[in-house]
């Protein structure tokens, strides 16, 4: 469907928008849909499409002599200038937008009205994927120190935790109770992560202890969560707010522990800033992208502070993880335990657990960590209009601490870069219902696995684009399985260009070295597989030749019939006897040309399937349909006939014949859908 056909709402015509870096203004018509908004430039050519949902502000600016500016500012760090000609348009355009970008109610959500469907067999469910309760199981939980406690079955005892929450088995209901009362909203100690050596990371907020206040029930908490790790006499309290901070929260009847009333614990504070001077920081990073010199550019990377803050995470994050693998518990907490907290928990998960950084495991650090311990989505990314001091870049700089990692230990992680822009955008997008609501307890409340689709649907049947090829830990386990230290010099924290520039102009016109191995992994997938299935049709082709042949040749049979551990070679040297084995088939009977015939369709039919070459995408700058690729036109290799196409040229995913996994992969339309039935074998 083409997007004229798209369009019911309205359009303005004679819109250019502003190159920031030249003078090739593009002029063309401006749409509006109650899901996106999109330029079309007079030609065609170029097509941007932008979800109402991942617009961060829109600035209406003085009427000039040229029109009415608008200044639109995204979620996904794209900014657009728009010069309309009329200053009546501009407004009304305005106003449509500031309403379809921030919704008054949540069930305006775009993932309650999208268009995607779930899955129907349930296989690619995103909803069903992942539990938490089988996250601990593989952890080792329940065991003799931790026990299972269903007193939050309701969400009485914090109505911002997961309802399921393991607690030191020795811990009464009182003392969780107790402890729940004195700790901000009720958030008490729990366990987030055992490591096999029986060290654990547990989770809370700061407890509302003032200047003096006891709390005999939380010191108990604190106790029994100690003696869980009996190989170690102490363990550390992580407060990840600068000190200044949790001094000045003393006078407001909250703080920190006292040492002098714990038994047993070392007391570290860490400088994470809290919330509002993280958006200021990101507000200055993203002012850099009007910088037209290097030194105002380096001047305001440095006052925005945006690489200290990214660098302070990934420090605390190494000292609770190197503190855990070397046997000592560890206890973090910031204000109220859903910020901060979940960044550092899950940073220290990464280096400490190799299956965090897989694609499964990844998404269940995030089920866990993020969205079953209750970080507030809803508010930190403003999916709904709401108070702006609550927005908080959070999930953002967990992302980019994450993309760290994969920069300094690139074989170490099974996921690419274009995962994590993926998960970023799609938190904003409101698309799909994955991370709509602040808590487990307002999802459920809301029904999102009945009236939404989950975004691990998408992960699932698009895996492929995910993968990173440099992942080597099926090869190397033992290396893998070691404890990654994060290089914190000042040289090794880096601008993630890709996730704050990537729209800069001119950029999209290269392919980067990561994308270029991708597209090879991906080609290389195809044709081994392919080449597996062509090596068990010749291996069923000799069989069944072989199978009935008389034994007036009984020698020339037993060249035929290969082996079960026969290798391609065998195979080869066998072509001409099945050749000629075949041609006597085909002049056989009846029964016998009609299993040949097929066997011998089915085989063309799987040869035709599979694109033995790959056009290079690099050199190809526009789709078939016309339309020009840059950074909003991606790219996209058929796994069927080699093409490069836009996405919108693509069809949803094909079960190629030739494919012996039967794997579901990207093809064109075109071929989607002269694809033949596949041959179940």
């Amino acid at each position: 469907m083409s997007a004229m056909e798209l369009i019911k709402t309205g359009k303005v015509e004679n819109v250019r928008m502003l190159d920031r870096y030249s003078n090739n203004h593009s002029v063309g018509t401006l749409y509006l849909t109650p899901t996106h908004f999109v330029f079309m430039d007079s030609n065609g050519k170029k097509q941007i499409w932008i979800l109402n949902t991942h617009i961060a502000s829109i600035d209406k600016q003085p009427l000039t002599a040229a029109g009415s500016p608008l200044h639109i500012k995204c979620k996904h760090f794209l900014t657009l200038t728009f010069i309309i000609s009329k200053e009546r348009d501009c407004h009304d355009i305005f106003i449509t937008l500031t309403k379809l970008s921030s919704p008054g109610k949540i069930e305006d959500l775009y993932c309650f009205n999208s268009r995607l469907t779930k899955d129907s067999d349930g296989k690619f469910d995103g909803w069903n994927l992942y539990d938490t309760q089988s996250e601990f199981q593989r952890q080792g939980l329940p065991n003799s120190e931790w026990s299972l406690t269903c007193l939050n079955i309701n969400y009485e005892l914090c109505d911002t935790y997961p309802r399921l929450l393991y607690v030191p088995t020795d811990c009464t209901n009182n003392i969780l109770i107790g402890s729940a009362k004195f700790r901000s909203k009720g958030r008490l100690p729990v366990l987030t992560y055992l490591h096999s050596n029986k060290a654990a990371i547990c989770r809370c907020s700061q407890p509302l202890s003032g200047f003096n206040a006891r709390c005999p029930e939380d010191e108990q908490m604190l106790y029994h969560i100690l003696m869980t790790n009996p190989t170690n006499k102490f363990m550390y309290v992580v407060d990840t707010r600068p000190r200044i901070n949790a001094m000045a929260n003393r006078a407001a009847g909250k703080g920190y522990e006292n040492e002098n009333f714990y038994e047993n614990i070392k007391f570290r504070f860490f400088g994470i800033e809290n919330i509002h001077v993280m958006r200021n920081s990101l507000s200055k990073l993203m002012e850099l992208q009007r910088s037209t010199s290097m030194s105002a550019f380096l001047c305001g990377l440095e006052n925005s502070g945006w690489l200290k803050h990214i660098r302070s995470i990934l420090e605390t994050g190494w000292f609770i993880a190197k503190a855990v693998n070397n046997g000592t518990t560890v206890v973090v907490h910031c204000s109220d335990g859903w910020d901060r907290t979940a960044q550092v928990c899950s940073i220290a998960a990464l280096l400490l657990d190799p299956f965090y950084r897989t694609i499964q495991g990844f998404q269940a650090l995030i089920e866990k960590d993020w969205l079953a311990f209750g970080h507030k989505f809803n508010d930190r990314c403003g999916h709904i209009s709401s108070d702006p001091k609550e927005l908080a870049p959070i999930f953002t700089q967990f992302i980019d601490a994450t993309y760290q990692l994969l920069r300094q230990f690139p074989y170490m992680f099974q996921f690419n870069e274009y995962f994590l822009l993926t998960l970023h955008d799609h938190v904003h997008s409101c698309q799909h219902g994955t991370f709509v609501g602040n808590s487990e307890k307002e999802r459920i409340i809301l029904r999102l696995s009945e009236r939404t689709c989950s975004l691990w649907s998408d992960v699932a049947t698009q895996i492929n684009e995910y993968i990173n090829p440099l992942y080597a830990c099926n090869k190397y386990k033992d290396e893998c399985n070691k404890l990654l230290e994060p290089k914190l010099s000042p040289q090794s924290i880096e601008l993630w260009r890709g996730l704050y520039f990537r729209y800069e102009n001119g950029i999209h016109a290269r392919e980067s070295g990561d994308d270029y191995l991708l597209k090879i992994h991906d080609h290389t997938t195809s044709l081994e597989d392919h080449a597996k299935l062509l090596v068990k049709r010749l291996k069923s082709l000799g069989h069944n030749i072989t199978g009935n042949t008389t034994n007036k040749n009984e020698t020339n049979q037993k060249t035929i019939q290969p082996k079960n551990n026969c290798d391609n070679n065998d195979i080869i040297k066998n072509d001409e006897t099945i050749d000629k084995t075949l041609i006597e088939k085909l002049n056989g009977n009846d029964d016998d040309r009609a299993k040949a015939k097929l066997l011998m369709n089915q085989i063309e039919i799987e040869l035709k399937s599979v694109a033995l070459d790959w056009k290079s995408s690099s050199k190809i700058e526009e789709c078939s349909c016309s339309i020009t690729f840059d950074a909003f036109n991606k790219r996209n290799h058929c796994w069927s006939c080699g093409n490069v196409f836009c996405t919108r040229c693509m069809a949803n995913r094909s079960l190629l014949p030739g494919h012996l996994t039967k794997q579901i992969v990207p093809t064109c339309k075109s071929c989607s859908q002269s694809s033949p039935r596949i041959v179940n074998s």
